[in-house]
């Protein structure tokens, strides 16, 4: 299999699988966790593919933050029980839960050269994601999907029902892209609780300000796949990943870049979050 164009030349891409960690209930821990994991990337660490689950929050993109009533929104959300932030990367709102796979490549910019543009660095993503699924035999899209939570150019979708959205966020060095890929369970129950959220905080706002969701436009991969079996598709689609990820090695020298990996201590990653939460803070 070739190797993407946008991944590393010359090194491997490390996985940190945290998806069996659900103890966090911070959901910007995990963000948290990206950010300090780009710098170190950027500073000559290795590209990382980091993989998680939260097991029940609502992350919010910072335009949601600024719909006039968010804050009522947010406390809808936790009266459910739903852990709720703002997000620093791109999108809008996204409920997430054990069944939600989060995935993210972490990767260097090429000092070859100028780093690439946001198009390919998400055309990474879309061939993982892809190659993931192609012993499904579905045909997975690209493409806006209409009605759909956090909608984007580079929504993944099967048969016009989407199941994937994927964000960046850029630092000075290095770079990360960001999947959500709903892998079990509902994806129109899913929907719907978007729609309740936008139904309060966007609240005579401007129909241009915020998605307007229908519940018919998202499903997950257990709906749409053969994948997996009865609440085992996350896990399924997670070992895929990690296998597709381990076959673009190339035989390159994992255990040289293990040693350049330091795991950000759990106080430097829990202070990050809460700087995280200052900055992006509901208005």
């Amino acid at each position: 299999m070739n190797i993407p164009l946008s991944l590393p030349e010359d090194q491997p891409v490390l996985l940190l699988d945290r998806t069996h960690d659900l103890t966090h209930q911070d959901v910007l821990y995990h963000f948290a966790l990206d950010e300090l994991l780009c710098k170190l990337t950027g500073d000559g660490g290795p590209a990382i593919c980091h993989l998680w689950r939260h097991p029940r929050a609502f992350v919010m993109g910072v335009r949601d933050s600024r719909l006039p009533y968010a804050p009522q929104g947010e406390a809808m959300l936790r009266s459910l029980g739903y852990d709720t932030a703002v997000r620093h990367s791109g999108g809008a709102a996204v409920p997430l839960d054990a069944g939600v796979v989060n995935l993210s490549l972490i990767l260097p910019f090429s000092s070859a050269g100028p780093a690439p543009d946001f198009h390919q660095d998400f055309e990474v993503m879309v061939e993982l994601i892809r190659e993931a699924l192609r012993g499904t035999g579905q045909n997975v899209d690209t493409g806006e999907i209409a009605g759909a939570f956090c909608p984007g150019t580079f929504d993944l979708s099967i048969d016009g029902l989407k199941f994937c959205g994927i964000a960046q966020r850029r630092q000075r060095k290095a770079f990360i892209i960001q999947a959500f890929i709903i892998a079990e369970g509902s994806g129109s129950e899913r929907a719907r609780l978007v729609r309740s959220f936008y139904d309060i905080a966007a609240a005579g706002a401007d129909p241009k300000q915020y998605p307007l969701v229908e519940a018919n436009s998202t499903a997950s991969l257990e709906e749409l796949t053969s994948i997996g079996t009865d609440q085992n598709t996350a896990h399924t689609f997670i070992t895929t990943v990690k296998e597709v990820i381990r076959s673009w090695q190339s035989g390159k020298e994992l255990t040289e870049a293990a040693s350049r990996f330091t795991m950000p201590g759990s106080e430097e990653i829990r202070n990050m979050a809460e700087q995280m939460r200052q900055r992006y803070n509901l208005n």
